[in-house]
């Protein structure tokens, strides 16, 4: 998000039948040929995993990322700062599937604009590591490969892969186990409104370069846009909840 100026993504849920318990895969979120998005459903209610048994064959499980901190539910405060401004921001992750290497959320920007004091954005996240490289294969996002490599560098987590991250095949196993997780975030509407694409005064078209670090609960990022300030920091960290529980779904 920017004062100047879809990606694919599928979400895979597991469906418990009572009698086969046989798996379907479904995608709540599709990028391509969808003309409208609308956001998940803010919830929270979060209830603790029950036993598979005949009681609940109506539950989709959702699988996410074993991290207290990267979850369905978690929320993070800190900063975006360019040369000139610092804004406070604030992001709510509302759907974590380490599976397809996805996520999404809400980002919250105060300040940005007289007319929209508390903006706030629905974003999805790319993870780098077993579907996505370090390289932005989205040709509308503005990004090369020289850019990509100039932004992953600021991040000192990166220097393990420098040699390696100019491959489309990257490859990064156990990724959950990993210190730090990469990802590419793009802001794609306005929340209530999604219809909402772009605003006056105001721009959310570029995406962020990503680093969290699944032990301190900290995210880093830097946000991209051609006609931008170049290497404007976010900086966040995780906002204490006082417990963690894994996401169900009751239909």
């Amino acid at each position: 998000m920017e004062t100047d100026a879809r990606i694919q993504s599928s979400v895979k849920q597991i469906d418990i039948d009572e009698e086969t318990a046989a798996s379907d895969t479904m995608s709540p979120i599709n990028a391509e040929g969808e003309e409208e998005r609308k956001p998940p459903t803010s919830t929270n209610n979060y209830l603790s995993s029950p036993s598979m048994g005949h009681d609940f064959s109506n539950i989709r499980l959702i699988f996410s990322s074993p991290s207290s901190f990267l979850r369905a539910g978690s929320r993070f405060h800190g900063t975006q700062q360019s040369e000139r401004l610092v804004f406070d921001i604030q992001v709510e992750i509302k759907q974590v599937n380490m599976r397809e290497s996805f996520l999404c959320g809400y980002f919250c920007m105060q300040g940005l604009t007289e007319d929209h004091i508390n903006l706030t954005t629905y974003f999805e996240g790319e993870i780098i590591g077993t579907k996505y490289s370090f390289l932005t294969r989205h040709q509308d996002w503005g990004a090369s490969k020289k850019v990509d490599l100039q932004h992953w560098a600021e991040f000192s987590a990166f220097r393990p892969f420098q040699k390696s991250a100019g491959k489309d095949n990257l490859y990064i196993p156990n990724l959950t186990q990993q210190e730090n997780i990469f990802m590419r975030w793009k802001e794609h509407f306005l929340v209530p409104n999604h219809r909402v694409r772009t605003i006056s005064c105001a721009s959310f078209e570029g995406f962020y370069y990503i680093c969290f670090n699944q032990v301190r609960g900290t995210i880093s990022g830097l946000y991209f846009h051609e006609q931008c300030e170049n290497f404007q920091r976010l900086e966040l960290k995780h906002i204490e909840d006082r417990g963690c529980f894994s996401a169900i779904e009751f239909r």
